[in-house]
């Protein structure tokens, strides 16, 4: 099985080309390649196959088609410009999420056998606002340009499905957290900070109050998720593609609150309060909660962890990376 990751240099693609390097099949099949492609070619990787490590733009068709040759089964489709950059720049945005989706299924269409492709979208295709809690067939109605084109870009391969160019499944992730490295340009980029940054030792803000709520996923069950739609049967799936995959919904306090109880009173005061009005107006209108009842009932998409759970996994997993590739 050759399989291609789009943004494999990122840190979930990354993680999940660790991850299928360990296991060395999918489904029961052995994989017999990866191709790993991003705007600059990721780090070669150790692996039971060969693996090739490509840079190019997403937005290229001939570039993209060279990532996906003929034989490819699974694509997954992590590339994207993140949300406030998307906001700021918007042709960059358009460029890269929504022309780029369009190039995947050029590629995917020249294919012989159309492969499975398993897009990220986020949960920035909705809105709704922190009051809301969505059910399933609740109506995509993004309040940034971020969640219009990956909202658009989900319709996009649920019709090249539909036309059976591509076996599509859409994934709406929550927030992740904690990711490593540094921060970035993503206006949930705080999410992850409030929780990392005290890990490392160093002091950081928070832009939105205690009582504001997310909803999100750790990077151990966002990898699960991939794995489990890379290989689902996707049948009962019919003509809609896009999946609430099953998050938490949690307060910053909350967050603050299990920080605390891993590591303590000391990490928790490195937090500073610094409201700022551009991100809350971002990240305020995305909704808090989702019932997401098809994923978790219909379709076996594994429950989230707990906060606790997921801050130790962070620290077991990314911890002593990222304070190197920072040189604390």
């Amino acid at each position: 099985m050759q399989i291609t990751i789009l943004g494999g240099g990122g840190f979930l693609g990354r993680k999940l080309a660790a991850r299928l390097a360990r296991e060395g099949s999918l489904g029961g099949e052995a994989i017999s390649g990866l191709t790993l492609f991003d705007l600059h070619a990721p780090p070669a990787m150790e692996a039971p196959f060969p693996v090739r490590c490509l840079g190019g733009d997403v937005a290229d068709p001939e570039q993209v088609a060279a990532a996906i040759p003929d034989g490819t089964r699974v694509v997954v489709h992590l590339a994207a410009v993140v949300s406030a950059q998307a906001e700021a720049d918007y042709e960059l945005g358009m460029r890269v999420n929504l022309h780029g989706t369009l190039a995947v299924i050029e590629a995917c269409r020249r294919l012989a056998t159309p492969p499975r492709v398993v897009f990220t979208s986020s949960v920035a295709s909705f809105g709704g606002g922190q009051e809301a809690r969505l059910e399933d067939d609740a109506r995509q109605l993004p309040g940034n340009s971020y969640g219009a084109e990956k909202a658009a870009a989900e319709l996009l391969l649920q019709d090249a499905s539909r036309r059976g160019m591509l076996d599509a499944v859409s994934l709406r992730l929550p927030t992740v957290i904690v990711r490593p490295g540094r921060p970035n340009k993503a206006a949930s980029s705080f999410v992850s900070a409030i929780l990392r940054e005290p890990l490392l030792g160093l002091p950081t803000e928070l832009p939105v109050p205690e009582e504001f709520a997310v909803w999100i996923c750790s990077p151990r069950r966002a990898v699960d998720w991939f794995l489990h739609a890379m290989a689902m049967d996707t049948a009962p799936l019919g003509l809609d593609r896009g999946i609430n995959p099953p998050g938490r919904s949690a307060t910053v306090g909350k967050m603050l609150s299990a920080l605390e109880s891993v590591a303590g009173p000391e990490a928790r005061a490195l937090v500073k309060p610094v409201p700022d009005a551009a991100v809350e107006a971002i990240v305020g209108g995305w909704p808090a909660s989702f019932t997401a009842e098809r994923a978790r009932r219909l379709l076996g998409f594994s429950e989230q962890e707990s906060l606790e759970e997921i801050i130790q996994g962070f620290i077991e997993d990314d911890l002593a990376a990222t304070r190197a590739e920072r040189g604390l």
